[in-house]
């Protein structure tokens, strides 16, 4: 193995300890920033833009201010829509920097692998006793993917169990370089449609299901359904999904992810409207019948993941 450059950097927005999902044990997970999609319901949306952001909490906000004369740009102004000019703002952090209250917040730094490594040994003894290890997050691990591969060989190095979560929206390169690093990749298949993927994802999924194909030759894979009422939580839906995961690699398990509302208050202190306020939740009896149908199709389900 070539030597791990430690001093690669990249762009993290939140590193969260003693996680129980996202693969086995007990993990911590690394969330980068930069996603290729954009999908209407995503309950990471500070993570989409492959640059630091400001969130803006209203009830925090004494408007003293002093960010605006903090911010050499001009961003911020009580008339703005959601209080910053998201179009003048580069994420530099000088407002939240000042900020005596906590309104704002910067979200997004810049990280080198050193430090990070630094953050993971802190539980390098609960990922030997629990079987667990790191799970790189984001946005989309594969957007930084050098940033990740780095990561990950140290954390092999390391002896950690590493595992991925992705959309497989990447070059070939990308995917060829990194996967092999990875002990569990948790993919996420959100429809087998291309107008409906690409309406509510922002991005057609002709790339995706070509790289499932790749991504479960290289490593151990989980299939990960967002069930989002309206785009894709119908029977006939998961039947799809689940008919194109037998066509795989080794895929022995499908995740179903029921919708939920977690992030949407992440929406207004980005300033942007969440799309998705009418959608309503699914039913135990619901999620059941759709669990039922990847059974039927020889598959394990598991329900959250």
């Amino acid at each position: 193995m070539d030597s791990i450059n430690y001093s690669a950097s990249g762009l993290v927005f939140d590193i969260q300890r003693f996680s129980v999902h996202d693969g086995p044990g007990i993990r911590t997970i690394v969330f980068l920033k930069g996603c290729p999609l954009s999908c209407k319901w995503c309950c990471n949306p500070e993570s989409q833009k492959l640059k630091p952001v400001i969130t803006y909490q209203k009830m925090r906000c004494i408007h003293c201010g002093k960010c605006m004369k903090a911010c050499k740009q001009g961003a911020i102004n009580p008339n703005n829509k959601g209080f910053i000019n998201r179009d003048l703002c580069i994420g530099c952090g000088e407002c939240a920097n000042v900020c005596p209250t906590g309104a704002l917040v910067l979200k997004g730094s810049g990280m080198t692998v050193q430090q990070v490594m630094l953050e993971l040994r802190k539980d390098a003894t609960t990922y030997r006793r629990s079987g667990g290890g790191i799970t790189i997050s984001g946005g989309e691990p594969l957007v930084q993917s050098d940033f990740t591969l780095e990561l990950l060989r140290a954390s092999k190095e390391q002896g950690w169990n590493t595992a991925i979560e992705t959309t497989a929206y990447a070059d070939e390169q990308a995917i060829e370089k990194v996967l092999p690093y990875v002990d569990l990749a948790l993919m996420d298949i959100k429809s087998m449609n291309p107008e409906v993927h690409k309406k509510y994802t922002g991005v057609s999924n002709e790339l995706i299901l070509k790289n499932a194909v790749r991504v479960s030759q290289i490593t151990k894979t989980v299939i990960r359904v967002p069930t989002i009422p309206g785009v894709n939580a119908t029977e006939e839906d998961i039947l799809a999904i689940s008919r194109f995961a037998k066509t795989l690699h080794n895929i022995k398990t499908i995740h179903l992810l029921p919708y939920h509302t977690y992030g949407e208050n992440k929406y207004e202190l980005l300033g942007r409207d969440y799309l998705m306020k009418d959608v309503k939740t699914l039913t135990p009896e619901k999620i059941q019948a759709l669990k039922t149908v990847v059974e039927e199709q020889g598959f394990e389900c598991i329900i959250g993941g």
